[in-house]
């Protein structure tokens, strides 16, 4: 059985000292019987204060981004041994707004998977189209290619720890939302691809999470899909009272 889960991303929002805020508020109402997991990528510049915070919470730390690269000469840029030192245990990786706005390839993705792992954090690959492909009928060879090329020479060993992120690029913080029944048209898609590429048993295992607009208004329906496994949420997970929401949504029949 796949445990659902939840994970914020703050994106460039919050100082160090609201970020703390946040995590206060948000461990005085996160339930201690809560079956799902739940995970905050804040900014990098607020990471170790949640680390020091979090730490034994319910609540697991990711980060928005790394290099793919271990170490170097490589100004301005944030390695994934410093992150497993910081105390992440997730790392967002593929971010439609790194590829859009940052010319990040899949290539350069599938590299960063690969550091993600091979310094024990789990990676969060994102995949998802555009409107403009989606609308010329392209939104599954799209993911299709995602999926190969991000995944490519990925070893899958004894503990298989990626999760996939949609995010259908046209519903990110647009307020547009994917229905439950387009979303899970993807999902499904993806998982049936990761069954073609990874073997049955990987891709039942994989969690998939949907990105893309989502509130405590719709989130239940989501989470109703059988293959919606949780949520990469945006927008709302920067107020503690529409995250907690989301959290802790009640189970649909």
């Amino acid at each position: 059985m796949r445990t659902p889960f939840i994970c914020g991303n703050w994106k460039m929002h919050k100082t160090t000292k609201e970020a703390e805020a946040f995590a206060r508020e948000i461990l005085k109402l996160i339930p201690d019987s809560l079956e799902r997991e739940v995970a905050i990528a804040p900014p990098f510049t607020a990471l170790p204060t949640l680390a020091l915070l979090l730490k034994g919470s319910p609540i697991n730390l990711a980060a928005q981004n790394v290099h793919d690269k271990l170490q170097g000469a490589f100004t301005g840029e944030i390695s994934a041994p410093m992150l497993v030192d910081i105390g992440c245990s997730y790392v967002i990786v593929g971010h439609s707004e790194r590829r859009s706005y940052f010319g990040e390839t899949d290539e350069w993705v599938n590299r960063k998977v690969k550091a993600v792992i091979a310094c024990g954090m789990r990676p969060i690959l994102c995949v998802g189209e555009t409107l403009e492909e989606r609308e010329k009928g392209l939104t599954f060879s799209t993911i299709g290619r995602q999926l190969k090329e991000g995944l490519q020479d990925v070893n899958i060993g004894d503990n298989w720890q990626i999760v996939i992120a949609y995010e259908p690029v046209w519903a990110i913080g647009t307020g547009q939302t994917a229905t439950p029944s387009q979303a899970e048209e993807v999902q499904s898609f993806i998982r049936q691809e990761l069954g073609n590429m990874l073997g049955r048993k990987v891709a039942e295992e994989t969690r998939i999470l949907y990105g893309g607009s989502v509130t405590p208004g719709n989130i239940a329906g989501l989470m109703a899909e059988e293959d919606i496994d949780g949520a990469l949420v945006g927008g709302a997970s920067l107020k503690v009272e529409d995250f907690i929401s989301i959290i802790t949504y009640k189970e649909k029949g």
